[in-house]
């Protein structure tokens, strides 16, 4: 048998991508955000139920033990930036386990950056800012939506009081599955479902879409405040063009006792799931004991800007060798 050995994007496409990448360097250079590059292998993974970290046995000189492919550059960044490293950036590659499909590669390239003393607004505009540098036509106004108002309008219900009974239900029926199937699952993967099915689709079309005030238990790494109406929200927002998620961003948690409850918490959920509990990263917790300063970062994903800069069906399109063929 004759093996493809061909890579998967042309090689007109990896020029093109070349010089995008080089334009977004530009970006950060003429803003004085300096690049970095952190491990690929770290001793702690993410605890986030949402993502299946990657992991290996590696032989070190404490012996033999278990090293994790990062799902982002985050955990490291913080550290220098706990280090006193100033706004900073990174093209990291990263790897999520099971992430396949048209905008999805196990292995990817995170942009990812942290602006000290930024609030979130201001993170905002730059991000959108450096999509418009990047796309080669103007993606169109920043148009803003708040999380409950997007649930409202899509699908007549309110994601901070609707049961959680009535959220499976109508993920259910949405995701045309059976309801036993989401018997188990609970408020947050029911409202992440309802997301990505029905309301996603909807946003960044002839606009850039800017969603805020998620749900604070999916806050993550990101601080938490009261919005309008009182609730506690995430301090975070995404950004969407075309129906495509290319931007999370986060006024940055600093409180190394509430991350490690967040950690406990993830891992709580883990087990009762069955899923696999995974090894929190200590250096991080004690990176945030030393005092990380007030910041906002956010992650974007490169290979996507590219896959809408390019006009491109599928993500392989603009990888050298996707997962599939590597």
């Amino acid at each position: 048998m004759t093996l493809n050995w061909q890579p998967t994007a042309t090689v007109d496409t990896l020029r093109e991508r070349a010089r995008l990448i080089a334009t977004v360097r530009a970006f950060f250079a003429a803003r004085d955000i300096w690049e970095v590059e952190t491990p690929v292998l770290g001793q702690g993974g993410s605890t986030d139920v949402h993502l299946v970290s990657l992991a290996t046995l590696a032989r070190t000189d404490k012996g033999q033990r278990k090293l994790w492919l990062q799902t982002s550059p985050e955990f490291h960044m913080k550290r220098l930036l706990a280090a006193d490293s100033g706004p900073i950036f990174q093209l990291a590659k990263s790897f999520r386990d099971g992430e396949v499909g048209a905008r999805h590669n196990i292995e990817f390239t995170m942009l990812e950056w942290y602006r000290p003393g930024f609030t979130l607004a201001q993170l905002i505009e730059e991000t959108t800012a450096l999509v418009a540098h990047v796309l080669p036509q103007s993606p169109g106004p920043v148009v803003h939506y708040r999380y409950r108002e997007l649930f409202h309008r899509h699908l007549e219900v309110d994601p901070f009081t609707t049961s959680l009974e009535t959220l499976r239900t109508l993920a259910a029926q949405r995701g045309n599955m059976s309801a036993q199937a989401l018997a188990e699952e609970g408020r947050d993967t029911c409202l992440d479902l309802l997301m990505g099915m029905v309301i996603e689709p909807t946003l960044g079309q002839q606009e850039l879409s800017v969603v805020v005030d998620y749900p604070a238990s999916q806050a993550a790494l990101a601080r938490r405040h009261r919005d309008a109406d009182g609730e506690w929200v995430a301090s975070r927002f995404e950004l969407y063009m075309n129906g495509i998620e290319l931007a999370n961003g986060y006024d940055e948690l600093t409180d190394a006792e509430e991350q490690r409850q967040r950690f406990d918490a993830d891992n709580a959920e883990r087990r009762r799931l069955g899923l696999t509990e995974v090894e929190v990263d200590a250096h991080l917790l004690a990176a945030l004991e030393q005092g990380l300063p007030a910041s906002s970062g956010v992650a974007l994903g490169l290979d996507r800007l590219i896959q809408l800069a390019l006009g491109k069906a599928r993500l392989e399109e603009v990888l050298a060798f996707s997962t599939a063929n590597c």
